[in-house]
């Protein structure tokens, strides 16, 4: 293991910095914290939008192809509470969560509208569909396909919501309660230890709820164990890029929280400044 890795992140990259409780962390106004939350709620409803329902196979292996962007979302969630504490962590997961629920039911009535005859896309221009256009119309094929991607989307954002608040807390919780015992040292051992239990609590919910019955159950099986050590994996293999943000962003905040203080009830009240 790299020896930098075995290093205090916040001695070694700042020594300056100011050690705070969880409870100071979650009244302090910080300077990165929006755009971090930003951009974790961006990538959990794009992954889960456009990713979570295709069926990749590469090389022999078949995975969800959601797998390439969604663990981006779980690494964002390791620095929020690495960086700035669990109960800001706990901040952004349930924004992400009402999120989704405004994802589910904007794609619920879209889906739902009454089509125009006229409407063209994609595949009501394909040389292939056009029996199917003649026979109907250019809307009504556009209808069958668009249903076909964001048809089930109920379903998925119904997974995700419950995986994705289960998954996140625990990966929260972990990450938290690993920095108070290492002393904020072995970022990559709390980075990792969360990883392989928040993701093993998503996928163990996430995939029987979403596919089961759509997939075989062997497929929910294989794709749920394969997915989850592919998120591990890229955790693992983003750590490099994970020391070098934790380090930027701790020195921008000048700080370094520990929840030695931190209520990680998930329905606990922020305090307000």
């Amino acid at each position: 293991m790299n020896e930098r890795m075995n290093d205090d992140i916040s001695a070694r990259g700042a020594p300056g910095l100011e050690k705070i409780g969880g409870t100071t962390g979650a009244r302090r106004h910080f300077r990165y914290f929006d755009y971090m939350m930003a951009a974790f709620v961006a990538i959990l409803l794009l992954s889960n939008l456009i990713g979570a329902s295709k069926l990749s196979n590469v090389g022999g292996f078949t995975f969800g192809a959601g797998i390439l962007f969604f663990p981006v979302s779980y690494v964002l969630g390791d620095l929020l509470t690495e960086v700035y504490g669990y109960a800001n962590a706990r901040r952004c997961v349930w924004v992400g969560f009402f999120a989704l629920l405004f994802m589910a039911v904007m794609s619920f009535v879209v889906v739902a509208m009454p089509v125009a005859a006229d409407w063209g896309c994609a595949s009501s221009s394909d040389p292939r569909f056009a029996d199917l256009v003649a026979r109907s119309s250019a809307g009504a094929i556009c209808q069958t396909t668009y249903v076909s991607v964001f048809g089930s989307t109920w379903r998925i954002v119904l997974a995700s919501v419950t995986a994705f608040w289960a998954g996140e807390f625990v990966n929260s919780f972990v990450m938290a309660r690993m920095k108070v015992w290492t002393g904020g040292k072995y970022l990559f051992t709390r980075t990792w230890g969360s990883t392989i239990f928040g993701q093993a609590v998503d996928s163990a919910i996430f995939y029987p709820i979403a596919f089961l019955g759509t997939w075989t159950t062997a497929d929910v099986i294989h794709v749920m164990l394969t997915n989850w050590a592919f998120k591990v994996l890229w955790e693992i293999v983003l750590t490099p890029v994970t020391y070098a943000v934790v380090g930027f962003l701790k020195r921008r905040e000048g700080v370094d929280v520990f929840d030695t203080d931190t209520d990680f009830s998930p329905f606990a009240r922020t305090a307000s400044v």
